[in-house]
């Protein structure tokens, strides 16, 4: 999916300055990388509407949607959201990280698998569907991420598996996880076991809620882009 979000430039960044453009009600962020070769990468600290950019973020796509990113006395930039923070009690957007991409280059990036069908095993045989992995790392350019994997489990017995080895039949993209990560199976129900005589159940304390905002990370993106930020 293709989004386009309208940003202004900010004229700097540090705390002050983001709480200031919070208190405008737009959210901080900053755009990293370069379109292409012999372009500055030095990061420009931008001001988005909150709005349109939450719509992005709750779309089908997510953070991989690819965003057209308008400044006004700036050539359009194609960037990717590489990292959000949000507000840990009301899970609003405090500042956000943005990646350009080059449209010609390959980029890795997580894409969420998604389950379609009811599993024979488990509508027939009374088996359980045990997800394994939610999510794998591919590697594609940047026109062609997928929203999803999506994999049909209706044929599934007690007993069947999936990998990822089995899901990479004419697709856009290349797999990053191993080929032989098994995503789904299907096994038969596990028995319940009975706590010991005596044995108290222990009871978990609730986590201490913490203060600290809470973070969205994307997967990797341009290669290159990762090792010039690593000698940062």
């Amino acid at each position: 999916m293709e989004a386009v979000l309208e940003a202004v430039k900010r004229p700097s960044t540090g705390k002050n300055e983001n709480n200031r453009t919070r208190a405008a009600g737009q959210i901080p962020a900053v755009v990293y990388g370069a379109q292409k070769a012999g372009d500055p990468v030095a990061p420009v600290p931008v001001a988005v509407d909150p709005k349109p950019f939450m719509r992005i973020l709750h779309s089908k796509s997510g953070l991989n949607t690819l965003i057209t990113l308008k400044v006004p006395g700036e050539v359009d930039a194609r960037v990717l959201v590489k990292e959000v923070q949000l507000d840990p009690i009301t899970h609003h957007p405090l500042h956000a990280d943005f990646y350009r991409v080059n449209m010609d280059r390959t980029i890795q990036v997580t894409v969420p698998i998604v389950l379609r069908g009811e599993a024979r095993g488990v509508k027939v045989d009374g088996g359980v569907l045990d997800f394994l992995h939610r999510e794998i790392e591919v590697e594609c350019l940047p026109a062609e991420i997928p929203n999803a994997v999506e994999v049909d489990v209706t044929a599934l017995g007690v007993g069947d598996a999936i990998h990822l080895r089995d899901l990479v039949k004419n697709v856009t993209w290349t797999p990053v996880t191993d080929l032989d990560t098994m995503l789904i199976h299907v096994v038969t129900p596990r028995a319940v076991e009975e706590p010991a005589a005596g044995a108290e159940t222990a009871t978990a304390a609730p986590a201490a809620a913490g203060s600290e905002p809470e973070v969205i990370k994307k997967g990797k993106t341009d290669k290159e882009d990762e090792k010039a930020e690593k000698k940062k």
